[in-house]
């Protein structure tokens, strides 16, 4: 357990600080981006990735351990920052009276959750499908980063519902867990490890430089941090959905590149009996029917349920987790 939390008075600070966290979100959504520490985050990584990445028209090597410990280090320097200045605000909050130190570090810990933003952007792109397809494809945009524009309405919806999926545990599950055994900095170094990820963790070109290297540890430094959260996310929604999470949970998940990403996504298809997928890369719970507008609707309604179950086991959590007394 993380020394923080051993104690009685910690361990509530740190209750407290996550409802608050979470009310938060839910009440005022994201900071503006010259406060939100992610924004910070994302832009240490567009510098950084300038420096480790060669340009699309360099001649790489097969193996570019150049480029790979250039990548490497980067990712080690921007997460030792971030670890530092998150262990000083939460030694600083812990120092002050519990009621204010639990507003100081939720209100720190709320930029690594983005459960409201997640929540609206899907609904978002279900209004804009009833408007037109296009309109939907746009909107999608706003979630994904592959090709929209062959997708039809189906796969509009699929895309959109996979993202709620996945984001849920990138944007809550995993930050939370993190926060749990570690406190503020493994929340922080979480979100940033998921941000390098989203910004490096590509196997081909990417804005103009080529990621298969200078990107490779952040990819995996992501799948480590994000093994056990997605998994409990899977499995977590399976049993809210009344289903058992050990009929075809893994064999699905299994189906997706990701070692992680599958879990989720695989749950929530086998909850909502729906297909979700990427053409020509996977298919979840293939024989399944192709979602209709009802199951974006049951989907959110899922993943609101997943969060508060899931926020009230953190809690349990860190209680059950304090040292016991003799």
């Amino acid at each position: 357990m993380f020394p923080a939390w051993g104690e009685g008075v910690a361990a509530g600070v740190a209750i407290a600080a996550l409802w608050i966290a979470m009310a938060v979100d839910m009440l005022f959504g994201e900071p503006p981006a010259r406060l939100h520490p992610v924004v910070w985050i994302g832009r240490y990584l567009g510098w950084a990735g300038r420096l480790a990445a060669p340009t699309s028209d360099a001649v790489a090597p097969k193996r570019d351990l150049k480029h790979f410990m250039a990548g490497a280090l980067f990712w080690l320097a921007g997460a030792a920052i971030v670890f530092g200045v998150a262990w000083a605000w939460q030694s600083l909050a812990l120092q002050a009276p519990a009621l204010f130190a639990a507003l100081l570090l939720g209100l720190v810990l709320k930029p690594m959750l983005a459960w409201r933003m997640l929540r609206v952007e899907v609904l978002a792109v279900e209004a804009a499908l009833a408007e037109s397809l296009d309109a939907g494809r746009a909107r999608l945009r706003h979630l994904v980063s592959r090709d929209v524009t062959q997708l039809d309405a189906a796969a509009v919806r699929e895309s959109a519902i996979e993202s709620l999926a996945e984001n849920l545990n990138d944007s809550v599950v995993a930050p939370i867990f993190w926060f749990v055994l570690c406190g503020l900095p493994g929340a922080a170094v979480y979100r940033f490890a998921n941000t390098a990820d989203a910004m490096w963790g590509y196997r081909g070109e990417r804005g103009g430089r080529v990621w298969e290297w200078a990107g490779k540890w952040a990819a995996r430094a992501d799948d480590v941090l994000s093994w056990l959260p997605a998994r409990f996310a899977g499995v977590l929604m399976l049993l809210l959905a009344g289903r058992p999470p050990w009929r075809g949970l893994r064999t699905e998940a299994a189906h997706t590149p990701s070692p992680n990403s599958g879990w989720p996504m695989a749950a929530m298809a086998l909850a909502l009996g729906v297909r979700l997928g990427k053409p020509g890369v996977y298919a979840l719970n293939a024989g399944g029917r192709a979602p209709g507008s009802a199951d974006t609707l049951r989907a959110v309604a899922l993943c609101r349920r997943v969060v508060l179950a899931y926020v009230l086991l953190s809690s349990a959590a860190m209680i059950l987790m304090l040292p016991t007394t003799t």
